[in-house]
């Protein structure tokens, strides 16, 4: 399974109703593709997954499918707290034609890590197709830990794993004790560059919605040697990343979408939209961004 080097958490787009706008997802995607996505995940938390009712999400995996008709990969996020739950949502993402699931880290239930073992291993062998798992501790309450991942990584199609713990020596660990099959992508956008001078594959990323491009630019720096400029983007991208995470997240980079004329409108209750002095704030940091980028291109 081949995710790319930059995967975006997408943004679920909704009308002025808050119900989800097909019409607005297709631009979206066109968008993201243009701009630098190699794989688009599906119902994540920047999709607002907690508020998306399983007919929603279903609903959201086929539209994306067809809207994609392959010219990238679609991830679904299918992960809940709840084992059974999660077999029948990733049951009926598979029958939507999505090429991969993801999977987080079961949240509030706290679960041990041989119960963790279980939960994803169970899923991922009555599945049948490739998944990435999710380990975002600031959310779920549950750390999965490097031996645990390390384990899954031997289940034939548990391909990845999606770590925003933060700890690069989490990541190194992770990294040093799976082959070369299994992917290290970084939860957070900040740490995109530093997770691949350790051996990572890349980032699912929300930042990418608005500069995907030069996420990209950063990364093919890199990959070629030029660690100057690839340091310099990276210095860049860290405070609009920033100012994308000032708020609970998907409002900022809603926001920002909204104003380029990416239209994806607001967010659902209990998160809210930003105020016009966070929105100043953030269009004031995308702004920076821009001019600065345009000195080092």
């Amino acid at each position: 399974m081949n995710f790319g080097r930059v995967s975006t958490a997408m943004a679920t787009p909704f009308d002025q109703d808050n119900r989800i706008d097909y019409s607005r997802l297709e631009n979206l995607i066109n968008h993201l593709i243009e701009n630098g996505t190699d794989s688009l995940v599906v119902a994540g938390t920047t999709g607002e997954s907690p508020t998306l009712s399983s007919e929603e999400k279903v609903e959201l995996f086929k539209e994306t499918v067809r809207i994609a008709n392959g010219r990238v990969p679609v991830v679904a996020g299918t992960g809940t707290n709840n084992t059974e739950s999660s077999i029948s949502l990733s049951l009926a993402a598979k029958e939507a034609g999505v090429d991969a699931i993801m999977l987080v880290a079961p949240y509030y239930s706290k679960p041990s890590q041989a119960g963790l073992k279980k939960h994803f291993k169970t899923i991922a062998e009555q599945i049948g197709l490739p998944v990435m798992i999710y380990n975002i501790p600031g959310r779920s309450a549950v750390n999965i830990e490097p031996k645990t991942i390390i384990e899954l990584s031997e289940v034939p199609n548990i391909v990845a794993v999606k770590e925003a713990s933060g700890s690069l020596d989490q990541m190194t660990e992770i990294i040093a004790g799976t082959d070369e099959r299994f992917l290290i992508y970084s939860g957070d956008d900040g740490l995109t560059l530093p997770l691949l001078s350790i051996g990572g594959a890349g980032v699912v990323s929300v930042t990418s919605h608005v500069a995907g491009n030069e996420m990209q630019t950063m990364i093919r720096c890199f990959q070629n040697g030029e660690l100057s400029k690839a340091a310099s983007i990276h210095q860049l991208l860290l405070p609009l990343t920033r100012a994308l995470f000032a708020q609970p997240s998907p409002a900022p980079v809603k926001s920002a979408l909204n104003h380029q004329g990416v239209l994806c409108g607001g967010v659902r209750l209990p998160l809210v939209e930003l105020d016009q002095n966070e929105e100043s704030s953030l269009l004031k940091a995308v702004s920076h961004f821009r001019s600065e980028m345009s000195s080092i291109s």
